[in-house]
């Protein structure tokens, strides 16, 4: 944990370094400091980087991804799901109940469709945003189609906050998700707990639930499966897809996915493509 925090600080203060001064011995100084820092100031480490992150939420998909470059060669060798060999299969195989067919996920479209796709997003993700019009048009151009939803809440305390709801609500009608995750995530500004509260009332959900839903196992239970799922394949961003046996990183736009989705087809043959 120490060594973790010394790390994460490090970051945080490289990030905030001029371009200019971003030099290997910037960072191996930095790190000194911290250290020097950590080793003084034990019970104060874990307040700064809590409050580091309210502050500044958008810093933690840079953080992640550089906790992703450092990691040991085993543990990226398990996360390399989206490149080609035999790992992304493995992975996918291994991973496949939970991801296409947990009883936490929340699934559109034909539930027992020819094709499965699986997005992992972020409320206050903006490519999330746009990639919102793609998956509404793949609903209405693919009938055959199933959709599976993961939350993915990397983007600060308001993702998490609005996920909580979320997943709430898809706890208690889950006729009604899809018109309060289009009315959230189509919102302009930031995603808050406030504002998915909003949007829930708003399509008729029992807001008083919700919050009593909000910290229940069946919440924690689904956050946790979502993070593990992403952690293994290698996302460290939103939206990312599965599609079939293909990793897809990235808002690639509607006709890309539509083409995987001829892919998946054509390779699957007459069984279902999972």
């Amino acid at each position: 944990m120490r060594s973790m925090c010394l790390f994460i600080l490090a970051i945080i203060m490289a990030l905030h370094t001029p371009p200019s001064t971003r030099a290997q011995d910037s960072r191996a100084a930095s790190e000194l400091i911290v250290k020097d820092y950590l080793a003084t100031h034990p019970d104060e480490v874990g307040v700064i980087v809590k409050e580091y992150f309210i502050r500044h939420p958008e810093a933690v998909a840079q953080i992640l991804a550089e906790l992703l470059k450092h990691r040991s060669p085993a543990a990226n060798s398990a996360s390399t799901a989206a490149g080609p060999g035999p790992d992304r299969t493995a992975v996918l195989a291994a991973n496949a109940g939970q991801l296409f067919d947990s009883p936490h996920q929340v699934t559109l479209g034909d539930p027992r469709g020819d094709v499965t796709l699986v997005e992992f997003f972020d409320y206050n993700c903006g490519f999330c945003k746009r990639a919102l019009l793609d998956t509404l048009a793949l609903l209405r151009d693919e009938p055959r189609l199933k959709v599976v939803l993961k939350e993915f809440p990397i983007l600060g305390p308001g993702s998490t906050q609005a996920s909580r709801v979320a997943i709430a609500a898809r706890m208690q009608d889950p006729a009604k998700y899809l018109a309060f995750h289009q009315e959230l995530l189509g919102a302009p500004g930031p995603a808050t707990e406030q504002k998915a509260l909003e949007a829930a009332k708003d399509q008729g959900f029992d807001v008083a639930q919700l919050e009593k839903d909000m910290t229940s196992d069946e919440v924690a239970a689904t956050l946790a499966e979502d993070m593990k799922l992403a952690s293994v394949l290698g996302f460290s961003g939103t939206p990312s897809y599965v599609i079939g046996k293909d990793v897809i990183m990235g808002a690639v736009g509607v006709d890309a996915l539509k083409a995987r989705i001829r892919l998946a087809r054509a390779t699957a043959g007459p069984a279902q493509n999972r």
